[in-house]
């Protein structure tokens, strides 16, 4: 069972590493409340793996993702699938390439998260989801 393992927020752009939370709302059609990085209608939410931030000894929150995943490899999401995080409904919309920034937080990162960075998400129904919430596929 994949469980929600991490929750962050970006309050605004080039503010550097997200915040955490213990609960947020996914707004449909927007992303998460108080999230900057939001751009509608595919990059609203970014999920990664756990496993794979903990194999590149990054933390959770580093690489900007807004949904920590732990018992899942999201890479394996195809486009379209449907998630359900909690409260809210997701649609996978791409793959999230890793830009230049993650070679900020470390040199050659951005190459190592190739294929790991995660997966951007559109939010079909809002909810809330938070901390420990079971992620299930639909």
């Amino acid at each position: 069972m994949a469980t929600v393992a991490g929750l962050f927020v970006s309050p605004g752009r080039g503010t550097g590493r997200s915040e955490p939370r213990e609960r947020v709302t996914a707004i449909a059609g927007h992303g998460l409340d108080g999230c900057a990085h939001a751009r509608p209608p595919r990059r609203e939410v970014l999920l990664a793996s756990q496993e794979h931030l903990d194999a590149l000894g990054v933390e959770p929150g580093a690489i900007r993702e807004n949904v920590t995943v732990e018992g899942a490899d999201v890479q394996a999401w195809s486009v379209g699938q449907r998630v359900q995080v909690g409260g809210a409904r997701l649609e996978i919309t791409m793959e999230c390439d890793p830009c230049h920034r993650m070679d900020e937080l470390r040199p050659g990162l951005r190459t190592l998260l190739d294929g790991k960075r995660g997966m951007l998400a559109h939010v079909v129904e809002g909810g809330d989801i938070a901390l420990g919430d079971e992620i299930e596929l639909l």
